[in-house]
């Protein structure tokens, strides 16, 4: 597994904002947004393309393309949903599926609960959205999903990550596919009841409210 954290000025800013308490709902899902589409810069940078022929307004020359199949992005229900525009603002040719993952908060476990993706994911490269990367057991159980379905190229895109997390993900993986999680900022630890700090509070709560 690799693991790339995007360094860059505006990042670290919108970050900042995203983690004070006072930050209303509708500012922190602007936030998210421009962020993911940031994130989403360094998460395609080794988007499968191919060469295509397009006459311009003077003459015929080979471009780029994104290469067929498209790739799927697979946001994790719910607060994944909040980074998903961020994303197809900047790959608007790629097919979206939903995952639905939540968290045991005995056991911190990941429970699926409803899924809308293909049974055959065979030459596609999947991007998961998940923002909080915490004890990595959501995130692992999205890989493993994609996984079996044919899948062999899967990115990860997550705001906030804790090295236990990371490691657990990567544990997990091993060798068997080409997995990439791209993040803002790596954070020191999770605490006792499994949340990264100094982290941001639960993302889906600060996204859409208390349900």
């Amino acid at each position: 597994m690799r693991l790339h954290v995007a360094d860059h000025p505006l990042i670290a800013h919108k970050v900042t904002v995203l983690r004070d308490k006072n930050t209303p709902s509708p500012t922190f899902r602007l936030l998210v947004d421009e962020l993911v589409t940031l994130l989403a810069y360094e998460a395609t940078r080794h988007v499968r393309v191919e060469q295509r022929e397009v006459e311009t307004p003077l003459q015929k020359t080979m471009g780029t393309h994104i290469a067929s199949p498209a790739p799927i992005i697979v946001p994790i229900l719910r607060a994944g949903l909040g980074m998903l525009d961020g994303m197809t603002r900047l790959l608007p040719s790629a097919e979206v599926g939903f995952l639905g993952l939540r968290r045991d908060e005995e056991t911190l476990e990941a429970i699926t609960y409803a899924n809308r993706l293909p049974d055959d994911l065979t030459g596609r490269q999947v991007f998961i959205l998940d923002p909080m990367l915490a004890t990595g057991g959501s995130l692992i159980a999205a890989i493993e999903y994609v996984l079996t379905r044919g899948a062999t190229d899967v990115t990860c895109v997550c705001l906030l990550a804790a090295p236990e997390g990371i490691e657990r993900v990567s544990a997990a993986v091993g060798e068997r596919a080409d997995v990439s999680v791209v993040v803002a900022k790596v954070d020191e630890n999770l605490n006792d009841v499994g949340f990264i700090v100094p982290g941001l509070g639960d993302a889906g709560d600060r996204l859409y409210g208390v349900v």
